[in-house]
């Protein structure tokens, strides 16, 4: 994480480095982490006290030219001078070595020692006719120690290498725009190729669907007809089953309400028989016997 955060928040990127050197503070990598991003940040003395660590823990003098560097941030050239010269250079690695010249060289320059700034730069690596990761800022360098040694006519020359070394290592103004991977690339290949077989399967049978609802546009419409015509077949013979029903329910009617209306009907005759017979024999009553 704070690898991630160098470029971009050097601070930031301090604080991930310190929070796992509290869980890893015996662990060399983790103590250079810390280092790196407090040099970035600018805390000098942090960075400084973490490269004493790490080299202790390693044994490297890796970060030599770093850490005489930040005595330089700290005001005290002087000891970065004394702490370059502690170490045998023909033991450091080339990139090494080309750092702690150019800090020197500052440091001399801190202190007014124009010429002695000069001199610490003029090293086998300082070849104009070759160009290496370290030769644009090297040349720079010199062409400003030339400036300060009053040699401005020579610095010009160094400037404008410095800017062809650039371009032949496509770096500073010249490299190319970083190009960053939303994280699809971290997909195994063969994942995309499968994603890509069923994206053209996927688009193959869309395209298939789509000329068959073509080709069967002219014997959709039949069909349409039949189906709107199907509701008027249902509906007559609903009608017609209604009808059927209506025609049971009279039947039903009349059967159940003929019957009690003739027996009513045969009924009544015999109720004004039995009036009449009553009737008659009331009168006969009233005459009584006959003479």
């Amino acid at each position: 994480m704070a690898g991630r955060y160098l470029d971009i928040d050097p601070a930031l990127a301090f604080e991930h480095a310190l929070a796992a050197s509290r869980r890893g503070g015996r662990i060399g990598a983790v103590r250079e982490a810390v280092g790196i991003t407090a040099y970035e940040a600018g805390d000098f003395a942090e960075a400084l006290r973490e490269f004493r660590t790490f080299r202790r823990i390693s044994g490297s003098n890796e970060y030599l030219a770093l850490m005489a560097d930040c005595e330089r941030g700290l005001g005290r050239p002087q000891k970065a001078i004394e702490l370059a010269g502690s170490v045998d250079v023909e033991s450091l690695d080339t990139p090494t070595r080309v750092e702690l010249a150019m800090v020197v060289s500052g440091a001399h320059a801190d202190l007014g020692q124009s010429d002695e700034s000069l001199s610490a730069l003029e090293i086998p690596q300082l070849d104009i006719n070759r160009a290496f990761s370290w030769s644009p800022r090297l040349f720079l360098a010199y062409a400003d120690a030339l400036d300060a040694a009053g040699r401005t006519g020579e610095s010009e020359r160094w400037r404008v290498q410095s800017e062809r070394a650039e371009q032949a290592l496509g770096v500073g103004d010249f490299a190319e725009p970083d190009i960053i991977d939303l994280g699809e690339d971290d997909e195994p290949e063969d994942r995309r190729g499968r994603d890509r077989r069923d994206d053209r399967r996927s688009d193959a049978g869309q395209e298939r669907d789509a000329d068959a609802g073509r080709d069967m546009g002219a014997d959709d419409a039949p069909s349409a007809d039949v189906a709107a015509a199907e509701p008027d077949a249902d509906t007559t013979v609903d009608d017609a089953s209604e009808s059927a029903e209506d025609s049971d329910v009279d039947r039903d009617i009349d059967t159940d309400d003929g019957a009690p209306a003739a027996d009513v009907a045969a009924a009544e005759p015999d109720a004004d028989t039995d009036t009449d017979t009553d009737t008659q024999h009331d009168a006969d009553s009233d005459r009584g016997p006959s003479a």
